[in-house]
């Protein structure tokens, strides 16, 4: 289950109302620096940029590839923890604007997790240390510490445990 709070809207649907619930100026601000953190090939540079001026915890050797896409209303409610890659033309969510009602939830990323490319990650789920998450997955619940998760919709194709198991068995 994702964890997000919800805020009702009347009249127009919640995406019409986006400067009522965020300002202009922030939303202007992120898009310029998620843009530039898109196409810098410099990791230190782009986690410099995010702690900066986005306000998010980004753990140290944590590495966003190219084209990754942050949340650009909400990105000071993204938190990655250390030595984690962050795949290719990834998308991380922190807010969903639907018709009658709007959702904000943290996405909290371990450390030491995989995150494989053009994987979309929902508002309000947190994705355990140590896990891997498939490309093209669509991250739409939590992920457990250390497991192998993939596919849309999402399904864990290994456990800790039976990662645990296969990867002593592979070095045998």
């Amino acid at each position: 289950m994702r964890r997000t709070q919800r805020f009702p809207v009347e009249g127009a649907n919640s995406l019409q109302q986006v400067y009522k619930t965020v300002p202009f100026v922030k939303v202007a601000k992120n898009f310029i620096v998620i843009q530039l953190a898109r196409y810098t090939p410099f990791l230190g540079m782009k986690n410099w940029l995010y702690r900066t001026f986005l306000r998010m915890k980004v753990g140290e050797q944590t590495s966003f590839a190219l084209m990754v896409m942050l949340d650009v209303m909400f990105p000071e409610k993204i938190s990655v923890g250390r030595n984690t890659v962050i795949g290719y033309n990834t998308t991380i969510l922190a807010h969903e604007y639907l018709i009658k009602e709007y959702r904000l939830g943290e996405v909290i990323i371990g450390d030491e997790v995989l995150i494989g490319a053009n994987t979309t990650i929902l508002p309000g789920v947190t994705i355990g240390s140590g896990a891997i998450v498939s490309a093209g997955t669509l991250v739409h619940k939590d992920v457990a510490e250390g497991s192998f998760v993939g596919g849309n919709p999402m399904q864990v194709i290994y456990t800790k445990e039976e990662m645990t198991t296969r990867n002593s068995n592979s070095i045998t």
